[in-house]
């Protein structure tokens, strides 16, 4: 059996998981979660923990059911503390600006950039050269950082663009003659 599935899940306060045939359904106060499970996993609650075991003795049931614990706990830590991701901008006159749903980038190109946030997914920006993006889906908070920084990811000459606050961009040495 998976290491992972083996540790289980333990479902906070306040946190509602319910387990039917062909959903998962998570509700907290940061929102409400859905997932598709796997028939090769069998999941089941007890006493305020969900356990996990594989349907069948097979490779892929074991490897599922490890899979299967990691998505239900992200989804439980979604609802009840939620997500986020920080972005940076590296450049001179750069900067982000949040209005409501919407996130207007002014990043060197010769029209503004701007990104509609999906429901559940909230921006901020502190400074004008910070991004901060929460939501209770991991997935979709990840993505959506990709796709922003994916718009002027970090050069190496000189770094400018956007890059996440905890990456390490390394700068090349210009060629010399």
């Amino acid at each position: 059996m998976s290491r992972i599935a083996k540790m289980g899940v333990t479902v906070p306060a306040g946190v509602d998981v319910q387990i039917k045939e062909d959903q998962i359904m998570v509700k907290g106060s940061g929102g409400e979660l859905k997932l598709a499970p796997s028939a090769l996993v069998k999941i089941a609650m007890a006493d305020g923990k969900l356990s996990f075991e594989p349907a069948d003795e097979s490779r892929e049931a074991n490897a599922m059911s490890g899979t299967m614990r990691q998505l239900v706990n992200n989804m439980v830590v979604g609802v009840s503390k939620g997500f986020e991701k920080k972005l940076t901008l590296v450049g001179v006159g750069f900067r982000a600006q949040a209005q409501g749903s919407k996130l207007n980038l002014a990043i060197g190109f010769s029209h503004p950039v701007n990104f509609d946030m999906p429901a559940g997914v909230t921006v901020a920006t502190p400074t004008p050269t910070e991004i901060v993006i929460k939501g209770a889906n991991r997935q979709v908070v990840g993505q959506i950082a990709a796709e922003i920084r994916d718009v002027r990811p970090p050069e190496p000459y000189k770094g400018k663009g956007i890059r996440y606050a905890d990456e390490r961009v390394v700068i090349k040495e210009t060629k010399k003659k």
